[in-house]
């Protein structure tokens, strides 16, 4: 397919150093740089979730925190009702 492409003038001082650098022909650094730009879009990057550090005391069990503190919430609002 051909097509005519408008580059801004950094993106094609751009192209021309990685045409350079590799050796390559301008038709097949654009395809090679559009072809990992579409592949990074689809693909995604896995999400890695930042961790803190809980302050909680090591040996302390806090896998049923949840549901103490829903029980305490229950607790709380029956108080407040009566």
């Amino acid at each position: 397919m051909r097509s005519t492409v408008t580059l801004d003038e950094d993106v094609a001082q751009q192209v021309k150093a990685l045409i350079r650098e590799r050796g390559t022909g301008f038709d097949e650094t654009i395809n090679d740089l559009l072809r990992r730009a579409l592949q990074s879009t689809t693909a995604g990057e896995p999400y890695e979730p930042p961790t803190f550090r809980s302050g909680v005391r090591s040996g302390i069990d806090l896998t049923k925190a949840l549901s103490l503190s829903a029980l305490l919430e229950d607790d709380e609002i029956a108080r407040t009702i009566e």
